[in-house]
């Protein structure tokens, strides 16, 4: 058996291969209330469909203030619960295991109120300035998040991400380009990740479930982390007790990045070598040999698809047809897939 196609557990949870539907913004709740719509359950349920080991949902809200749009889904509310947890029921039955990936927004939440982040800094000259965050704003979304996590528990979700990458909130603590407080958030390194320690642990009161976290492995400005700097947050992280790191980049401020395959592989194979914690790949990952290839060298553990898996919901198929793997197909489905 490939190991793409081989099962793989984190924390009691098995993962039925190591395809993973990265989460993808669908800005699609038209009522602007957060909910599931029609549209999410077709698109979530036909990748489950399609055979992905995990289904992670896009960056959901943990509060109103946290969203990149209003058209984002949210889970700040125990309304959000009910939708979720049908949805998740429909995903469970093709055999997928299921993530949500809390976040919020901080300065770029493009919303017509009030927006918050660690320093009043704009993202860009066309970008709202946001209000600076005082220590009862942080302590109030400390709580938010660990508020998600349990509604998460109740709407049946296997797995937590913690969405610290791209120039969101946790990120913006993170890096010393957004981070310019004078407090015990900001400054050193160690009080930079203040912020993220103590949401793991408050998440961690609630949730025992595999939990991993999404970072930014790589700023594209010398003015930001450096890559010891990422390794230093990843040693925390491991004592903290996240079983894996989602190695993304980029989003702290403009940048012009050069994309091509596996273009953020290296950093993500260094922080699973050098921190010794599980890590998943993600960017430009198209075809079944490359992610073989990522897995087999023991570059990472999870391979995580984006717009491949928007062009074709049944990806994971394509590729065990690569491999010559043999991928065992919804019943109503065997007639055309052997």
């Amino acid at each position: 058996m490939t190991k793409l196609f081989s099962p793989i557990e984190f924390n009691r949870v098995e993962l039925k291969n190591r395809i993973v539907m990265s989460p993808m913004c669908m800005y699609s709740c038209v009522e602007q209330d957060g909910k599931i719509t029609p549209f999410h359950e077709t698109h979530y349920i036909s990748r489950a469909v399609g055979q992905a080991g995990l289904i992670m949902t896009e960056a959901t809200a943990v509060v109103p203030e946290g969203r990149i749009s209003h058209e984002d889904v949210g889970i700040w509310d125990d309304e959000h619960i009910e939708g979720l947890k049908r949805l998740n029921e429909q995903l469970h039955r093709y055999g997928a295991k299921t993530g949500i990936q809390l976040a919020h927004a901080g300065r770029k939440a493009r919303l017509d109120s009030e927006i918050f982040a660690p320093s009043p800094l704009a993202f860009g000259e066309s970008s709202k300035t946001p209000v600076e965050m005082t220590k009862a704003d942080i302590s109030n979304t400390i709580k938010a998040f660990k508020d998600g996590a349990e509604r998460a528990q109740k709407a049946g979700f296997d797995i937590i991400e913690l969405h610290g990458a791209h120039g969101y909130l946790i990120n913006q603590f993170l890096s010393p380009m957004t981070n310019k407080r004078h407090d015990e958030y900001g400054g050193s390194r160690k009080n930079r990740y203040r912020f993220m320690s103590q949401l793991i642990e408050a998440v961690k009161t609630v949730w025992e479930g595999p939990l991993f976290a999404r970072i930014s492995t790589n700023e594209y400005d010398p003015n930001g982390n450096t890559l010891d700097d990422i390794l230093y947050f990843a040693g925390q992280m491991k004592q903290q007790g996240i079983d894996l790191i989602d190695c993304s980049s980029g989003g702290v401020v403009p940048a012009a990045v050069k994309r091509y395959p596996g273009y953020q592989l290296k950093r993500c194979e260094t922080i699973k070598q050098e921190a010794s914690l599980p890590t998943g790949a993600v960017g430009l990952i198209t075809t079944g040999i490359q992610a073989e290839e990522i897995l087999q060298n023991d570059r990472a553990d999870l391979v995580l698809i984006g717009r491949a898996l928007l062009r074709n919901p049944y990806w994971a198929k394509a590729v065990a047809d690569e491999l010559n793997e043999t991928l065992p197909a919804p019943h109503q489905y065997e007639r055309g897939w052997q």
